[in-house]
């Protein structure tokens, strides 16, 4: 049986980029300026208040944190709370701030930035390199979210959400290269955002879907979505496998507008799935 339950005591303003990292999940929330890290284990949690939106993190290969927020890309020490400024792509550009992202599996950071005046074509996808170089990977877009990995890291699954599909690349691990972008998910018969993503160890996505208030699962080969769960929060923005065997699915939330709910910005977890996920990948420095 499928059960989804609130996990945590933390409600977030809006949550986003949940990613299973050495026993826990480590998550954030874009406006309350916050990187959270929740250990099911013992229910234990932690909070850094990075000054800024943030709007996500990736773990370290070498220990630590790196985000991606308001002023570009940082390390974040969990110790001590630091953040080391890295570079900002974008200071010019006051109407952008960085939003999802995900490490690829040769160890390279993918984020990309959002127009927050929903200015078309008006922000860009950015890679940074393990040698702390950074790169653009892929432009135009306007509301850069979900992107994920095949399991053998071929294949780059990237969401542009306005244009609600998934493009996929060939990805090159030598060069860190997006190639050859099609699309290969039409959302359009789902009215809602497609917002963060994930994969299983079939190869399916499964996506959060903004003022949706559920997360779908979709075949990337054959375009079709397999299935759908419900969940009681319009605002449901990103997921991710997590636990033990990484058959838990975590799915972030935010508080809508004007709807009252009383989960709306916790974080849930949907167990019974009978399916995993695959290990997430850090930042190789």
């Amino acid at each position: 049986m499928i059960r989804t339950e609130p996990v945590g005591t933390i409600r977030c303003q809006w949550g986003e980029g949940p990613v299973w990292w050495r026993d826990a999940l480590y998550y954030v929330d874009i406006a309350g300026h916050l990187v959270h890290r929740y250990d099911p284990a013992d229910g234990s949690e932690k909070s850094w208040n990075v000054g800024q939106r943030v709007g996500t993190v990736v773990p370290r290969a070498n220990g630590g944190l790196v985000i991606a927020g308001d002023h570009g890309f940082a390390f974040l020490d969990e110790e001590t709370g630091a953040l080391t400024p890295i570079a900002d792509p974008e200071p010019d550009l006051p109407d952008n701030r960085f939003n999802d992202g995900k490490c690829s599996p040769d160890g390279r950071f993918f984020a990309g930035t959002i127009s927050l005046v929903r200015k078309t074509g008006g922000a860009k996808l950015y890679r940074l390199d393990p040698d702390l170089t950074i790169h653009e990977a892929y432009s135009p877009v306007t509301t850069s979210n979900g992107i994920a990995w095949s399991a053998d890291g071929r294949i780059c699954y990237y969401i542009d959400t306005p244009r609600r599909e998934v493009l996929a690349f060939d990805y090159d691990g030598e060069t860190g290269l997006l190639l050859n972008p099609r699309r290969v998910i039409d959302t359009g018969h789902i009215d809602a955002s497609p917002d963060g993503m994930t994969l299983d160890a079939d190869g399916n996505l499964w996506i959060a879907f903004c003022h949706g208030g559920c997360v779908s699962c979709f075949d990337p080969l054959a375009g079709n979505e397999i299935h759908r769960i419900a969940l009681p929060c319009l605002e449901t923005t990103a997921c991710a496998f997590g636990g033990p065997d990484l058959s838990d699915l975590f799915v972030t939330t935010g508080i809508h507008k004007t709807a009252r709910e009383t989960h709306a910005g916790r974080l849930f977890v949907i167990r019974g799935l009978k399916m995993r996920g695959v290990p997430a990948s850090a930042f190789a420095t």
